[in-house]
């Protein structure tokens, strides 16, 4: 009776082992903005993790990520309701985002847990390409 007690204990800590190392693998993390007036902005994370998306009803004037000297790292123009911002050249830390829709400015943080892969576009099969000779053009004065 011990034993099978001891081998359901071990078989649910390798069950909840399996969800944290799958956490493991994702390339970065949304702190969400829990506040009832940010409730208008819906901000998450794609299902591979590597891209931010901003959704609203109301139009998104900016985007910006405060550093910790207070300076803006980088600085987007929105102005769409609707927005996508690959996670791919942020450097690996935390980032203090912020989206403008006027008057209002929706805070939350990005963490990028590991450095997002760029994605290469796939190589072109091209079809053989033929020479052609150049012609010669014969010039006529007028």
């Amino acid at each position: 009776m011990k034993n099978l007690i001891r081998i359901c204990l071990v078989l649910i800590l390798v069950f909840l082992l399996s969800f944290t190392l799958r956490a493991q693998e994702h390339f970065a993390k949304l702190e969400q903005n829990k506040n009832i007036q940010a409730e208008g902005l819906i901000h998450k994370l794609n299902k591979t993790k590597d891209t931010l998306i901003l959704q609203s009803d109301k139009k998104i004037n900016y985007l910006y990520s405060i550093n910790k000297d207070y300076g803006r790292d980088f600085d987007f123009y929105v102005d769409t309701t609707s927005y996508r911002l690959p996670l791919n050249k942020f450097p690996i830390g935390k980032h203090v985002l912020v989206a403008v829709q006027s008057p209002k400015r929706i805070v939350f943080v990005v963490k990028i847990l590991k450095e997002i892969p760029i994605e290469q576009p796939a190589k072109i099969i091209s079809e053989k390409v033929v020479a052609i000779e150049p012609t010669k053009v014969v010039l006529s004065n007028n």
